[in-house]
């Protein structure tokens, strides 16, 4: 009695763990080169129509850098006077402590020096803002 030997039909299947490998070499490349990617490039920037930040309820805090880099915030009745960046830190956090959900806002010059507005961020967000939005105009 012999035994016949069945015959194996050919897998026309892919064999994909090759693939995998490569997908992830390249995406550990990818991981570790992007922060070198991240330089800055000298531009000058369009303007552009932006949209509009959601409703909130509560109304947003807003500080200002004027042309000169004098800082104003928006609070009361004295709004039109400069404040300095240990007073609005001071008055931001205060703020954020008894209202944290409160959105913080810039709006700066378009003549003020980006290290101005920079230095304002900062600020805003050692005083304790989770996230500063920049207001702009429409063109």
């Amino acid at each position: 009695m012999s035994r016949r030997h069945k015959r194996r039909k050919p897998m026309s299947e892919i064999n994909v763990v090759p693939y995998i490998d490569v997908m992830l070499v390249l995406l550990i490349i990818f991981m570790v080169t992007a922060p070198m990617l991240m330089q800055g490039v000298k531009v000058e920037l369009p303007k552009a129509a932006a949209l509009p930040v959601g409703k909130q309820d509560n109304e947003p805090l807003i500080v200002s850098v004027k042309a000169d880099g004098s800082y104003y915030i928006n609070l009361g009745g004295d709004q039109e006077k400069s404040a300095s960046l240990g007073v609005i830190q001071d008055k931001v956090s205060k703020i954020l402590r008894r209202k944290p959900a409160t959105v913080v806002l810039v709006w700066g010059d378009q003549a003020v020096p980006y290290g101005d507005v920079v230095t304002l961020m900062t600020v805003l967000q050692a005083a304790g803002a989770p996230s500063v939005g920049l207001v702009t105009e429409s063109p």
